[in-house]
């Protein structure tokens, strides 16, 4: 379990990224682009306090439209100008860091008649957003430090299959440690038998879509657990 005043740094950075997404959610109009929402997120985390990232050269991952679907690597991420217009669906994934202290932050967000909403209309969009904040919900209760990356991800992946959904990550995995080192990540996957409570702090990041739908979704946090075993989003 990660100390006190480690939980503490990385707390700050997480929140942050919390904070900006806010933000960000009340400032998206219809001229915006992927570009735009990427500026505008690195302006808004270095106002915070944050202008570095531990994800290559990516503060913000910003996925719109016919890209909501991309499942693509900070290292190759081109932000692209197609605008939001009247009815969209917005991923934006924030990787701040602090030296070693990483935040690590996702939302997806439903646009209606050109601004973010909350209580979307579109049924495919109350779905996967629903979707998602449950398994966040769920994964309180199941994960104990002794489940593997493996079994989570197994957990995960047959939720995902049975509830009519597909995982879109590139890696086909649904999360990663937190490191000081991105190349040191261990991924929540089918093949890491690593346990969950041996790695510090965790994100767990379904990527979906529904099957024969159009959109892609995410929700990202970052777990980790008590000294009573018990899993708490930071």
């Amino acid at each position: 379990m990660p100390t006190q005043q480690d939980l503490d740094q990385y707390r700050a950075v997480q929140h942050a990224a919390k904070r900006v997404l806010s933000l960000l959610a009340e400032q998206i109009g219809a001229s915006d682009t992927e570009h735009s929402i990427a500026e505008k997120a690195h302006a808004l985390l270095a106002k915070e306090g944050y202008p570095e990232t531990w994800y290559y050269d990516c503060p913000a991952l910003v996925l719109l439209g016919n890209r909501s679907c991309v499942s693509v690597s900070g290292r190759q991420y081109v932000p692209q100008h197609e605008a939001v217009g009247q009815l969209n669906l917005i991923t934006i994934d924030l990787s701040p860091a602090n030296g070693e202290y990483w935040g690590d932050c996702a939302r997806s967000f439903a646009i209606e008649a050109g601004q973010v909403t909350e209580c979307p209309k579109l049924l495919e969009f109350q779905n996967g957003l629903l979707f998602l904040q449950d398994m966040h919900r769920q994964i309180l209760r199941l994960a104990k430090p002794e489940t593997t990356f493996s079994q989570l991800f197994e957990w995960a992946n047959l939720k995902i299959r049975q509830s009519g959904f597909v995982n879109l990550d590139y890696r086909n995995n649904v999360g990663h440690s937190l490191a000081s080192n991105r190349d040191e990540r261990q991924f929540i996957d089918a093949n890491n038998h690593t346990l969950i409570g041996q790695c510090g702090l965790f994100s767990f990041e379904p990527f979906i879509r529904a099957k024969g739908g159009k959109w892609g979704f995410k929700h990202e946090s970052v777990f980790y657990f008590d000294t009573e075993g018990s899993l708490h989003e930071l």
